[in-house]
């Protein structure tokens, strides 16, 4: 459904990292998964993004104070289309993106990126979309952007179509505060994107399909683990399925592998130290930097003793946070955040 425009809208989402992982696509227009997934948003490092339409010539897409041109601009330009048809408008539109976790890197910067945008976008086209129709619009921009409209712990259903494949919320009960430290090893983009991963995984490796049969599954399992606020399982699964995640890129033809040397110290850290009694629990996505999995009150001493042992790498100390909320909503408004349903 579409109202009256609001011409600008400014929109902030923050990355999620899948506990259950999402890794290949069986509908690459639509982006649907093979699989569901499960993950937890963050309170940190968001992305900002402003969408402003214009009666410019064409679209203007800058992230970082930088113009994007090639593949991240069309990528951006392509989601962009996608909303004008919806609203059955034809506007060009200037978008100002900031990110403050590194981009391309494993990170979740698409997730974040693209759940503000479709925030941003679907707000000064004027749709009225509830929590359900912003998450499956952000899919479209990238998977996990379904997830990063919801607060704290989400699921995202595979589904078999456009209507059928959405993220929501999954709450978690008392007992099971999450909190999650994030490893910066390396903030390059990878050189393997993960669209470009997923895409020689599904093709190539023969453990693939082993992974579609087992992961939802796993996503029962976790589902369970969170209902009964049972952290040793939620964490268990977790490293369990990420480890297997990259089994299946390890036998893709050529191997897919986004880890380092630093990484697997990173692994070998972690469960020093949950044998040494600070319970936590790696996971990985498409890139050398580790996450890991803890207690919300334990983040800030995960976060010394990671530095302690390695003091060069960079850590960001996160606990469960908000889904993606508009900022401003009309041009030369004062700032005032509105969630999701408050933008509808």
């Amino acid at each position: 459904m579409t109202t009256t425009p609001q011409h600008q809208a400014t929109a902030l989402a923050n990355p999620n990292i899948a506990l259950v992982k999402y890794w290949g696509k069986r509908d690459e227009a639509l982006i649907l998964p093979w699989t569901g997934s499960l993950s937890l948003t963050l309170d940190a490092a968001p992305t900002t993004t402003t969408v402003r339409l214009s009666d410019g010539p064409d679209d203007v897409v800058s992230l970082g104070g930088q113009p994007l041109d090639g593949t991240a601009r069309a990528r951006v330009t392509r989601f962009i289309d996608l909303v004008r048809t919806i609203a059955g408008r034809d506007d060009r539109v200037v978008v100002d993106s900031h990110n403050e976790i590194p981009t391309g890197a494993g990170l979740a910067s698409s997730a974040s990126g693209f759940a503000a945008l479709a925030l941003a976008a679907s707000t000064a086209f004027g749709l009225e979309l509830d929590r359900r129709g912003l998450s499956r619009l952000a899919r479209r921009g990238s998977g996990s952007a379904s997830r990063s409209i919801f607060d704290g712990l989400a699921v995202w259903h595979s589904g078999h179509d456009d209507e059928s494949s959405f993220a929501e919320a999954v709450p978690a009960p008392p007992g099971l505060e999450l909190g999650m430290v994030l490893t910066v090893l390396d903030a390059r983009a990878k050189s393997v994107s993960s669209r470009d991963g997923m895409r020689r995984t599904v093709d190539t490796s023969p453990y693939y399909p082993a992974w579609v049969e087992r992961t939802p599954i796993e996503l029962e399992e976790m589902l369970a683990a969170i209902a009964r606020a049972d952290f040793t399982a939620v964490g268990t699964i977790a490293e369990r399925n990420a480890m297997r995640m990259h089994a299946t890129m390890l036998g893709a033809e050529p191997p897919v592998r986004y880890w380092g040397p630093a990484s697997v110290e990173l692994l070998d850290l972690v469960a020093n130290l949950r044998g040494d009694g600070l319970e936590c629990y790696a996971t990985m996505d498409a890139g050398p930097n580790v996450k890991i999995l803890c207690r919300a009150d334990t983040v800030d001493e995960l976060a010394s003793r990671i530095l302690e042992a390695q003091p060069d790498i960079g850590v960001i100390p996160a606990r469960a946070g908000r889904g993606a909320r508009l900022i401003t909503s009309e041009p030369g408004g004062s700032a005032g955040e509105q969630t999701t349903e408050g933008a509808r």
